[in-house]
């Protein structure tokens, strides 16, 4: 068990930082300039994103009178903004696909110093298991770390150098996706005897209803375009594993009741974001946004 634990916990590793490695590639400054010049639709986003979904979540877990792991794992997904599917399901829905990728670039390089503040604050504030604490100056170096550098590489890369940016960001997305692959499945597989009790409970509920009404958040608080809106909506409904699953590491562990939760979370959450977006494709008769 320590032996997949420590594998899971290297992939994860090259998991974040690829994610992010992937994002500043394919992140253009122009594209970053342009959604910071539009304050209107980047206020409502930072809002949405690090203020209503997570008390979102608390919410949910609460009203759903979650135990300590999954509670904990749903606060954990919800205060984590900017997930990379975020920008891929813009994509499946023919919607602002550089809008959708530029605002999760931003949020997830936010979300990366709010996360252990935020997350910190709610599991304190509901005392969850007699008022967990995580470290959060810990946690906060941490995500930033494997987040913001290998962003910042990436970005530098796009700028100064943009036929290599353009040749390894191919790569270095597909290496982001096989490893999330291979985390979930390591979650899954090394913590099976709490997923598979989780089945039928109010934690993959919980975890989908988040997703649903995030993603209904989001298209609301956004401006511009309907393509635009529901791209947006698309953003904050899919969240940041990473940040998530370095405080299950640093903060719990690796516990497997928090891991199986954090799986079953994530899983139930994009269960819920796909279908949404593929509805809208069709809804838009396939056409490009």
């Amino acid at each position: 068990m320590d032996t997949l634990h420590l594998l899971l916990n290297a992939v994860t590793v090259i998991f974040i930082a690829t994610t992010m490695f992937a994002a500043g590639l394919g992140a253009t400054p122009a594209a970053l300039r342009a959604v910071l010049a539009d304050l209107p639709l980047l206020l409502l986003a930072l809002m949405a994103n690090l203020v209503i979904v997570p008390l979102l979540g608390w919410g949910i877990a609460a009203l759903f009178g979650l135990p300590t792991a999954a509670f904990t794992a749903l606060v954990l997904v919800a205060s984590s903004p900017g997930g990379p599917f975020g920008a891929k399901l813009a994509m499946v829905q023919n919607g602002d696909v550089v809008a959708g990728a530029a605002m999760q670039v931003l949020l997830a390089a936010a979300g990366s110093i709010t996360f252990g503040l935020t997350s910190n604050g709610i599991l304190t504030a509901a005392q969850v298991g007699g008022g967990i604490s995580i470290n959060v100056a810990a946690l906060v170096r941490t995500v930033a770390i494997l987040q913001l550098v290998p962003f910042a590489i990436g970005l530098i890369l796009r700028r100064y150098a943009p036929p290599t940016a353009r040749s390894w960001h191919p790569v270095a997305a597909k290496v982001s996706n096989v490893t999330f692959v291979i985390v979930l499945a390591g979650m899954l597989a090394g913590n099976w005897h709490d997923v598979v009790g989780l089945i039928g409970s109010r934690t993959l509920l919980a975890g989908f209803v988040l997703s649903v009404v995030a993603f209904a958040i989001g298209t609301v608080l956004a401006t511009g375009s309907p393509a635009r809106r529901t791209t947006m909506g698309g953003v904050t409904a899919v969240r940041n594993a990473g940040p998530a699953l370095a405080a299950a590491g640093i903060a719990f562990g690796n516990e497997p009741a928090v891991l199986g939760a954090l799986a079953a979370v994530l899983l139930s959450g994009l269960a819920a974001a796909i279908p949404i977006a593929a509805l809208l494709t069709r809804r838009r008769g396939g056409s490009t946004a």
